[in-house]
């Protein structure tokens, strides 16, 4: 079969389209026929070396490697001890994350059964691997856990603040994967929700249910918000303290990447910080497919490119502003 891999750390020039031998199957585990594979960050990160997590926290590589964690396809094998799955089904998961032995970008791929669950109706291949680990992510830190295993960042173990209608969420990086469910799972509790992107993802947002939309290259949401119960900030890094004003006492701010923020200053202003490592879930995946099903949820795709592109989709999330997700297509 044909696969993605990289022999060294490096640029999105290291990916190459090779042939592999076809996974075995161990317990517990489908052989799935990937149709297509979603692209999210921790996958260009282990093409880089992980080199944007602290080096203590660094898990040891053993090249060639191939990256992903989502995908669709159809089940063609089942080992003897898994029940949930049949041959011809079609699924969709995240596969084994924490962690870099996903290896979606690939023709086939060994699944654990636990990571998946059936497709939903009225996903496409390419919208259902867009969302596993987007959704999941946005999915655990708003909805549901799903388990007791601390934050690797903070060494607490992440409460979902219950959403209720009379709240007011905003959502930073709104566009983007984790963005754009948050969006609309916030919408679906009730809340009222502000959306904070570049002016071009304003219909998309609104669309998706965004109730007031902000554009961050016009508009700073510090000077126009303020009294806000919830902070989803998908984008993260030096500058996230900005948001820390538009929380009410007693508010909440979620950072979904790397963020730190001056623990005497939170406390000063009463509020609180958490955040998750989001974990493969089939379970959930499968609750969330009947969101799908029902229209209370889409997946926004911003662009496909054959699996023998992968470099070329990598160069397209570097350049960011997405919208949605990017999806490798693999096998029709």
């Amino acid at each position: 079969m044909k696969a993605i891999q990289f022999h060294e750390a490096g640029g999105p020039e290291v990916l190459q389209y090779e042939e592999v031998p076809v996974p075995e199957l161990g317990p517990g585990e489908v052989l799935v026929r990937v149709h297509a594979a979603g692209i999210n960050p921790p996958d260009w990160y282990l093409r880089e070396g992980l080199k944007v997590m602290p080096a203590e926290m660094r898990p040891p590589l053993e090249f060639p490697l191939t990256p992903g964690t989502d995908m669709s396809g159809v089940v063609e094998a089942v080992a003897p001890d898994v029940a949930e799955f049949a041959v011809g089904d079609e699924v969709f998961g995240m596969l084994r994350f924490p962690g870099f032995d996903g290896r979606t970008y690939a023709e086939h791929v060994a699944a654990p059964a636990s990571d998946l669950a059936h497709k939903p109706a009225g996903l496409d291949p390419v919208q259902a691997a867009g969302a596993p680990m987007a959704v999941l992510t946005a999915w655990q830190y708003l909805i549901d856990l799903g388990h007791d295993v601390p934050s690797p960042f903070t060494g607490q173990v992440h409460q979902p603040v219950p959403i209720t209608p009379e709240m007011t969420v905003l959502v930073n990086g709104a566009a983007g994967g984790v963005g754009h469910f948050a969006v609309q799972l916030a919408k679906w509790k009730g809340a009222h929700v502000i959306a904070v992107a570049s002016g071009r993802h304003e219909q998309f947002l609104r669309k998706l249910g965004a109730d007031q939309f902000i554009d961050y290259t016009t508009t700073r949401a510090a000077d126009v918000v303020s009294g806000v119960d919830l902070v989803i900030d998908t984008v993260g890094g030096p500058d996230s303290s900005r948001f820390l004003t538009v929380l009410k006492r007693g508010g909440t701010m979620l950072p979904v990447f790397f963020a730190q923020y001056d623990p005497e200053e939170t406390e000063r202003l009463g509020i609180s910080v958490s955040n998750i490592q989001v974990r493969s879930n089939g379970p959930q995946l499968a609750e969330i497919g009947r969101l799908f099903d029902e229209g209370k949820l889409q997946t926004g795709v911003d662009s496909t490119y054959p699996l023998s592109e992968a470099a070329a989709a990598h160069t397209r999330a570097a350049q960011g502003h997405i919208q949605g997700k990017i999806v490798l297509t693999v096998t029709p």
